[in-house]
């Protein structure tokens, strides 16, 4: 399932591998700031997560798969020092993750 695939590849910090996940089209829109993001700026978001040591994810989890739908949990560190609990909810096309939204709460 695209649940290990996506685990695999963050922990060996591959972003080919990471990327090769996601459709042409996807859009990733973070309810946090309100903004959303292509592909393109995903991978390059992306690429300076796994480069950083700053940044590190937690207790990740799988809440939900199906061919359809991707739910993760997990907390993160981020390089700014700070931690929050991520909720991923990733849509499923033929295979490939088309978009995803997160919602982010501040921990202390």
């Amino acid at each position: 399932m695209i649940y290990d695939l996506l685990t695999k590849a963050v922990e060996a910090k591959d972003v080919a591998a990471w990327s090769a996940l996601f459709s042409d089209d996807f859009e990733f829109v973070r309810h946090k700031s309100g903004t959303s993001l292509n592909k393109t700026q995903s991978v390059e978001m992306m690429k300076q997560f796994m480069a950083s040591d700053k940044v590190v994810e937690h207790s990740r989890r799988c809440i939900y798969e199906n061919e359809d739908i991707l739910v993760i949990h997990s907390v993160m560190d981020f390089a700014d020092n700070t931690r929050e609990a991520i909720i991923a909810v990733y849509t499923i096309k033929d295979g490939l993750i088309v978009a995803s939204e997160t919602g982010a709460t501040l921990l202390s």
